[in-house]
């Protein structure tokens, strides 16, 4: 640890760690803190919880982490990032029929058309001409996803006039170039999953797998606006090997944050583990200059002030302007706007450890000559079990029936378990983080928790007979906990809902201040409180660092 740094990035996770990694390749002093032991914050891996086995906590798979940001920091050619694709990539068991299968067979021939056919022909001709849609959509807006937003209040900074004006017209641009497909673009920023998907296909096992993705991580349901932007998400990442390909990290999700550490390492970053940032020190004039940790344990613990240039939160805005800063410097108009970002979340995740792989009951067997469980595995298949599990979630309670989207990563990964053993992940929806008074309230979760755990493998059970007796080890993440362990306010995963257009880009984190930079000078944002939002992209923290370059 130094006394004086040029940035100190706070919280490594994906975004902080590329964030330090720019900053320290452009030649800058930086250091890096983490409270706990290991990096990667949401995309870590646990590796002593259960020995021998290495769990993905939080985040599970990956496509979404921008290539350019692999290729410019060597993360794979280096430093060792190797990404798995799913071959196939989804999984929907149906009691009453054969199940959906989508994607590719292990020999890279399409099984899509195939196994949908089984449910509605229409819909398998249909399939392929919606993925081709959203792909022309997503190939003309990713420069709006890729790039700093510009600021709707430019005159709040004159320097930034020019640069505001030129993002502006490059967003026109892109807007424009979408020709007949710009009011479906908007629909799918803005609108509800369910008519979008009711225009395009009649098989109700399709609509719901895709539904599934649509409200992955929201308190939504498929049939609200707002649902619809994560579709976009199917066919928008590459970080699998193809576009719309995710994958499994090798040796569990931590392995992108080793590669990056690496990558942080040979910039020169000090990456300072088990620190805990407890201040963000403000001058005479408003600046953020530095920061105060606290490391060490019980008698000796001990606390020391760290001088920068800037400060780099990656953490979300309630935690960095209400938590470090305690506001100060802040006007009340601007704490009224960080204190409107909506934290709501339902999301709960689940990891086990089991001794065999599920078997998973079909109405109508069918003769399959490759393992559908690669990929993430769906219940329920309904449209109509969706919206009930919303529902219920609206009176403060758990789903009674919840969505559980599970993946198995040890079916294509051998590292992540011992030999014939397996890791499941099971991301959980809807279990609100606020619950009713009758529930005790977030805190009700402590107790609540194993009782709900029980109900979802219960679930899996009625799919799976046997299931139950697999389990060796069990894992519950609530919302509580992701608040607790990551530091994700009300366990909301993205750092603050994704609500086209009042919570993205340049209205993200708040109106002014979409390009990094905060109403307190030096201090910058590079975590999903910042376009382009949640999910284990990295485009945050590369712009973030960019723009901080172009300052300092």
């Amino acid at each position: 640890m130094h006394d004086k740094y040029d940035a100190v990035v706070i919280g490594g996770g994906h975004n902080g760690l590329v964030a330090a990694a720019y900053l320290g390749k452009a030649g800058k002093r930086v250091a890096l803190i983490e409270r706990n032991r290991t990096l990667g914050g949401c995309s870590s891996t646990d590796e002593t919880s259960w020995p021998g086995y290495k769990i993905s906590s939080a985040a599970y798979v990956i496509s979404l982490f921008q290539p350019k940001i692999i290729k410019e920091l060597e993360l794979k050619d280096r430093y060792g990032l190797t990404i798995i694709p799913r071959n196939p990539s989804s999984f929907t068991p149906d009691l009453e029929g054969p199940g959906l299968v989508l994607g590719n067979h292990p020999n890279g021939q399409s099984l899509t058309h195939t196994e949908i056919s089984r449910y509605s022909k229409t819909d398998a001709e249909s399939f392929s001409r919606y993925e081709k849609h959203l792909e022309n959509i997503v190939k003309k807006i990713e420069p709006i996803i890729e790039e700093v937003p510009f600021n709707l209040q430019p005159f709040k900074n004159f320097s930034r006039l020019g640069v505001d004006l030129s993002q502006f017209l490059k967003t026109s641009v892109c807007m424009a170039s979408l020709g007949s497909n710009l009011l479906h673009a908007f629909e799918l920023f803005a609108g509800a999953a369910t008519p979008i998907l009711d225009r395009w296909f009649e098989s109700d096992i399709l609509k719901a797998t895709l539904a599934t993705d649509a409200i992955i991580g929201t308190h939504l349901a498929p049939s609200q606006k707002g649902s619809a932007y994560v579709l976009l998400h199917h066919v928008m990442g590459e970080a699998g090997g193809a576009r719309g390909v995710w994958g499994y990290v090798q040796s569990g999700m931590g392995g992108l944050a080793d590669a990056l550490e690496l990558a942080c390492i040979d910039a020169q970053v000090d990456i300072l583990k088990k620190h805990q940032v407890t201040k963000i020190m403000t001058n005479y004039s408003g600046r953020a200059v530095g920061v105060t940790v606290e490391y060490g344990a019980g008698s000796n613990k001990t606390s020391s002030d760290i001088k920068t240039d800037v400060v780099v939160s990656s953490l979300d805005c309630n935690l960095t302007f209400f938590e470090l800063l305690k506001s100060q410097g802040l006007s009340q108009k601007n704490i009224k706007k960080f204190q409107r970002i909506d934290y709501t979340s339902a999301s709960l995740k689940m990891n086990l450890a089991l001794d065999k792989l599920p078997k998973f009951r079909l109405g109508k067997e069918i003769a399959r000559d490759f393992n559908p469980l690669t990929g993430t595995i769906h219940i329920p298949n309904t449209m109509q079990a969706i919206e009930s599990a919303y529902a219920d979630s609206q009176s403060g309670k758990p789903s009674e029936c919840p969505i559980l989207e599970m993946s198995i990563p040890s079916t294509v990964d051998p590292t992540v378990a011992p030999a014939g053993k397996h890791i499941m992940g099971i991301f959980i929806q809807y279990a609100p983080y606020q619950l009713n008074d009758h529930l005790g309230g977030p805190s009700g979760w402590d107790s609540l928790k194993d009782e709900f755990g029980n109900q979802c493998v219960d679930i899996i059970e009625e799919h799976a007979p046997g299931f139950k007796d697999s389990i060796i080890h069990r894992q519950i993440i609530t919302p509580l906990d992701l608040e607790k362990k990551f530091g994700l306010t009300q366990g909301n995963i993205f750092q603050g809902a994704m609500k086209f257009p009042m919570s993205m880009g340049p209205f993200r984190p708040i109106i002014g201040y979409a390009d990094h930079r905060t109403p307190i000078k030096g201090l910058y944002l590079c975590g999903a409180a910042t376009h382009p939002g949640g999910g284990v992209m990295g485009i945050c923290g590369k712009n973030a660092a960019l723009e901080i370059l172009k300052d300092l």
